[in-house]
């Protein structure tokens, strides 16, 4: 159902936790996957990809070299996904110029740098698929604000793409997860070990995102059964965005 058989598909941030359940999904679907990550170790022992290059979020010029090495070595590319981001700042007391600069840089400048020549590829081969990962930071605020700003931007930008590329077979969606249970959380847990458990009471579905159903959206925007889906803004958090469960419970006196 979710076949990409043979399709070139470039992944960014493919080296963390939900880049590497990426890369496994698109394998599987018949991909030929490009890893990128901000250096080779990151990506290079992930099974089943075709191609890995390293360059830093941010570096325009690296990006674009790395981008034409990749297509040259295995073809245009048919499927983007922006996964690569990170914040660096959790409120606006911890926030300075220069975390606002990097978050800015990183989450929506590298993703903006890096979509631009796949866009010129697509547009020269007909068609192809953005997929990006934003996150429920972008819809409401729950931290981290140079990341929120960042990944509210590329909402904005996905929408773009899908409104005025669409022409061209171009389609552009964004999944918005929310916390998602990845290695990056054992620091946290290290110092609070009941974080998940209170964290997962805000959830409908009672307990955070696994890596492979962001993964899994993904694959499903990027396939063919999503061909008449873009411009999509998909909440992938349990039940997050439906509402407020705690001031719920609190004003209806039930427990959800």
């Amino acid at each position: 159902m979710f076949s990409l058989q043979s399709r070139t598909v470039a992944i960014t941030g493919a080296g963390g936790g939900i880049g590497q359940r990426l890369v496994a999904r698109f394998v599987e679907a018949g991909a030929v996957v490009i890893a990128f990550d901000r250096t080779r170790e990151r990506i290079e022992g992930l099974p089943g990809i075709a191609h890995a290059g390293a360059f830093e979020m941010g570096d325009r010029e690296g990006a674009e070299a790395a981008i034409a090495t990749a297509v040259e070595a295995v073809g245009p590319i048919r499927v983007l996904v922006n996964n690569a981001g990170g914040a660096s700042a959790e409120t606006l007391t911890d926030l300075t110029p220069e975390g606002w600069d990097q978050d800015i840089a990183l989450n929506l400048t590298g993703a903006y740098q890096v979509t631009t020549p796949i866009l010129a590829g697509m547009r020269e081969q007909g068609g192809g698929a953005i997929v990006t990962i934003g996150t429920v930071n972008a819809l409401m605020h729950f931290g981290n604000p140079a990341y929120a700003a960042a990944k509210a931007g590329l909402v904005a930008y996905t929408k773009a793409i899908a409104l005025e590329q669409g022409r061209f077979g171009i389609r552009a969606n964004i999944v918005c997860p929310g916390s998602v249970r990845t290695p990056a959380w054992n620091r946290r847990i290290e110092k609070d070990p009941t974080i998940v458990e209170r964290l997962s009471r805000h959830y409908p579905i009672g307990r955070m995102v696994e890596p492979d159903e962001v993964a899994a959206a993904v694959l499903f925007l990027a396939s063919d059964l999503a061909s008449g889906i873009s411009g999509a803004v998909l909440p992938v958090d349990g039940g997050l965005m439906a509402g407020m469960k705690a001031m719920t419970e609190v004003i209806t006196s039930e427990t959800f």
